[in-house]
């Protein structure tokens, strides 16, 4: 991995280009964030950094947590991750990674916590089609109709679409333009939606797959 840092999704908007054509945008505020831990292969089995995004009141962390801090020197900070980057050996403990690590043009993978909706019917969760309101169907016209049991197979297939829990997973969207950076005020606009809630934590990083 190359260039990766979190962020916070603080919502969308659109931008014009010199042709007067318009692009939905996503904005990203793209840390500071602070390297707090370095592991290696002698003593973790791999390397990676271990950084830190966003305030938080030492009360909300936990002592191990307290004590990595501590032990890097670096105020409390809200959330931690690793990533597995290229220049490992370039980071150090206490190191800024800014969004500057990014360029407009570039393409990224962002991902994020989709917005949870609960136990969810097959019309809200799988976009199905709602029941004749008349002619014997009722009274439940919502309902997830006929399953395919008959005697032959006697039970409901694997995968079958049915009634559960929706959202609140862990989604990567894939090969998203980077439309700008704004180094100044730590934002970066990515061109379409990312999946999460306002102010959600997201991760961005250079696409891995990309398209051609």
């Amino acid at each position: 991995m190359k260039n990766a840092i979190l962020g916070k999704k603080l919502g969308m908007t659109q931008v014009f280009d010199l042709d007067g054509k318009v692009t939905p945008v996503t904005v990203i505020e793209a840390g500071p964030c602070v390297v707090v831990q370095k592991k290696t292969v002698d003593k973790d089995g791999y390397n990676a950094v271990v950084v830190a995004f966003g305030e938080d009141k030492e009360k909300s962390k936990n002592k191990p947590e307290l004590g990595l801090f501590k032990k890097a020197g670096v105020e409390v900070k809200k959330y931690l991750k690793e990533f597995k980057l290229d220049n490992f050996d370039e980071l150090q403990v206490g190191s800024e990674i800014k969004c500057s690590v990014f360029n407009e043009g570039d393409l990224v993978d962002v991902t994020g916590t989709t917005k949870g909706h609960g136990f969810s019917g097959t019309i809200k969760r799988w976009n199905a089609r709602r029941l004749k309101m008349s002619h014997g169907t009722g009274p439940v016209t919502r309902s997830v109709g006929g399953l395919s049991a008959n005697s032959t197979p006697s039970r409901v297939f694997k995968n079958h679409k049915m009634p559960g829990q929706y959202g609140n997973e862990q989604v990567t969207k894939q090969n998203l333009k980077v439309v700008k950076v704004d180094e100044e005020r730590n934002l970066i606009l990515v061109k379409g939606s990312v999946p999460g809630y306002k102010d959600g934590l997201v991760s961005i990083c250079n696409a891995k797959k990309i398209a051609r």
